[in-house]
Order: C-alpha cells, then sequence, then structure tokens
C-alpha cells in the first residue's frame, strides 16, 4: 500500500510539470536535498538550495516552452524511512519548429514523504545538441554554465 501512495505522489508531480507548475514539486523537498542532472551543459550539474532548484526549473521552461512530460513508468521500494523510485519519463518538445524528443530516468530518494535527492540521466548527447542548436540561433542561455548552489 505505501508503495501505491509513493508512486501515486511520482506520478501527480511529473502531471504537475507537465503543466510547468514546478513550485508544486518544489514543495515536495525535504529541507536538505541534492538534485543532480548528468551533463556539462546548462542543464547539467547539482543543487541543494531551493533557490538553485527554482532557478533551474525557471530556466527549464525558458529555454523549452513547449516542453512535454509523460510517466512512462515508476518502481517503487523500501520503506518511509529510506525509498527509492525510479521513474522512467518520456520528453517532447519543438524546438524551432523542429521536434526533439528524449528520455529521463530519474531515481528519487525520499524520507518520510519528502524528496531528498534526484538523480537524473538523460541522452545528453541528444540534449547537448538541441542546447547547442537554441545557442546558435541566439539563445545565450541554452550555451550557460549549469545552476549550482
Amino acid at each position: 500500500m505505501y508503495r501505491r501512495i509513493v508512486a501515486a505522489k511520482v506520478r501527480r508531480a511529473w502531471r504537475h510539470l507537465d503543466q510547468h507548475d514546478y513550485p508544486y514539486v518544489l514543495d515536495q523537498f525535504a529541507p536538505r536535498f541534492e538534485h543532480h542532472f548528468v551533463g556539462d551543459h546548462a542543464m547539467g550539474g547539482t543543487r541543494r538550495s531551493r533557490a538553485a532548484m527554482e532557478a533551474w526549473f525557471q530556466r527549464v521552461f525558458r529555454l523549452f516552452p513547449a516542453i512535454r512530460f509523460s510517466l512512462d513508468d515508476v518502481v517503487v521500494r523500501g520503506w518511509p524511512w529510506k525509498t527509492r523510485a525510479v521513474a522512467l519519463v518520456s520528453v517532447d518538445n519543438q524546438v524551432n519548429g523542429r521536434p526533439y524528443r528524449n528520455e529521463v530516468a530519474q531515481t528519487l530518494d525520499i524520507r518520510w514523504g519528502r524528496i531528498a535527492a534526484i538523480h537524473n540521466l538523460e541522452d545528453t548527447q541528444r540534449l547537448a545538441e538541441v542546447l547547442a542548436r537554441l545557442a546558435a540561433d541566439g539563445v545565450e542561455e541554452a550555451a550557460s554554465a549549469p545552476i549550482e548552489g
């Protein structure tokens, strides 16, 4: 039963992100957390503060205003004091009139119902290519350093 509740919460969070409602997701974070997105690009890096996470989400939606997320699967293991969830997510977007699709494998560590850590693995080559395309089209933020903090 507990695992179903956690899976439902993860699904709800992704539905909110699909609607660009990142404040809902921010409210799910523990006071101390770590969010890591693999890659040396504008979306990469590690964040440990709410301000850095908010800035990161804002960047996502500035760079990809038409981005859509769909949760393909979620698996939950563990107990309330040490829960691990893995979410498989499809990403769809239009970038300069061309479709952009990617896949994310996200690992969430949850402690007593709050997100303590997130580790995102995405096809970084595909993401780096679309960021380079945006930068070449004059979107300077697409070539920015990762948001850390």
